[in-house]
């Protein structure tokens, strides 16, 4: 599949290798987000995101070559902070990016780093073996204005359409929240909302019905 370019939008998603479970525990939805500012942050802007199950959807730029910094020479050896109780395994996966220290980081391998750091810590934690995500990660570049403010609806809503929830609203494992908020987050929170105008009209349009013909080959079902 061809590689993420500087620059551009994406809609990334990918599920559980035969629709395996993702995350079972909130620690793990917990460790799979450290793992993503580890590894995403710095490759990649996030504007909407959310965790379900056996699958997930992300809606990032990844950021010109330019404003990519070269990773430091020193490192360390853990990923996130520590876990409590049966995740405990899941912050001792060794580091892959240890090779490019002093380079900048490419960010198609910083997604596939990311997907391997958590499926070792999964596979560790739960006595599993093998592939757990389907390969490869599933990329759509997004290029109109309409599929971003949709795909964001898309996303966010997620949750009620595979029945985890009746009201996407007290779903706690998407960014939903975290845009509606005051408190500080590294999405593009301020981006996002201009999308949709202002914070009322992003809040009402996630009300409304959602235009999935629009945006039916950015999606995956």
């Amino acid at each position: 599949m061809e590689p993420l370019k500087h620059g551009k939008y994406y809609h990334v998603y990918n599920r559980g290798n035969n629709r395996e479970d993702l995350f079972r525990s909130p620690d793990n939805y917990q460790h799979f987000l450290r793992l993503y500012e580890k590894y995403i942050f710095p490759v990649a802007d996030t504007f909407a995101w959310v965790l379900m199950g056996n699958h997930f959807h992300l809606l990032v730029r990844v950021k010109e070559e330019e404003e990519i910094k070269v990773l430091p020479k020193k490192t360390t050896d853990r990923v996130g902070n520590h876990c409590q109780g049966e995740d405990a395994t899941l912050s001792a996966v060794s580091n892959p990016d240890s090779g490019l220290l002093g380079k900048k980081p490419d960010p198609t391998r910083q997604f596939s780093h990311l997907f391997n750091a958590y499926a070792q810590s999964i596979n560790k934690a739960f006595g599993r073996t093998g592939s757990l995500f389907e390969t490869p990660f599933k990329r759509i570049e997004i290029d109109s204005d309409r599929y971003f403010r949709q795909l964001v609806i898309y996303i966010h809503t997620n949750p009620v359409h595979h029945g985890f929830t009746n009201d996407f609203k007290d779903y706690p494992w998407s960014s939903y929240g975290y845009i509606i908020s005051v408190h500080s987050t590294k999405l593009l929170r301020d981006k996002v909302i201009g999308w949709f105008d202002d914070k009322a009209n992003f809040i009402e349009v996630h009300t409304k019905n959602l235009d999935l013909e629009l945006i039916k080959e950015l999606i995956i079902e």
